[in-house]
């Protein structure tokens, strides 16, 4: 069976987002970083070399199949801000419908810029996996 490739480490998140080169980027970043500290009270931690993650859980798929992930995180795409909460996107319709532009896909948001979205939206989301 296949080893997750991606894994938490001890690498600083703060020095990988003052990497950022693009400005309005790097300040969502530490805004985001901030509102996730807050909301899921767990230290961030690197999970390979580009995402940030919060909080843990174990899954295991019928195959047998398993391993642990970050609850919520992000990531600082070059065409987006990735923003993962591990949750059933189809039972919050609601609170998607109210959070901004954005696009999704299995378990992340797509948002160009955290002013194109609604935080306290963002932040109920959040909470529903902390």
């Amino acid at each position: 069976m296949a080893e997750l490739k991606t894994k938490v480490n001890d690498a600083s998140v703060e020095a990988f987002l003052s990497t950022i080169e693009d400005e309005q980027k790097r300040q969502d970043s530490f805004k985001l970083l901030e509102l996730m500290r807050g909301v899921t009270q767990c230290e961030p931690k690197m999970w390979g070399d580009a995402m940030v993650g919060f909080g843990t859980y174990h899954y295991k798929y019928a195959s047998g199949h398993g391993g642990d992930w970050f609850r919520v995180g992000f990531s600082p795409r070059k065409q987006a801000l990735t923003v993962y909460i591990m949750q059933d996107w189809t039972v919050h319709t609601d609170l998607l419908g109210r959070l901004g532009k954005y696009k999704n896909g299995k378990s992340c948001i797509y948002i160009k810029k955290l002013e194109d979205i609604d935080l306290d939206v963002l932040e109920q989301l959040i909470r529903l996996v902390a």
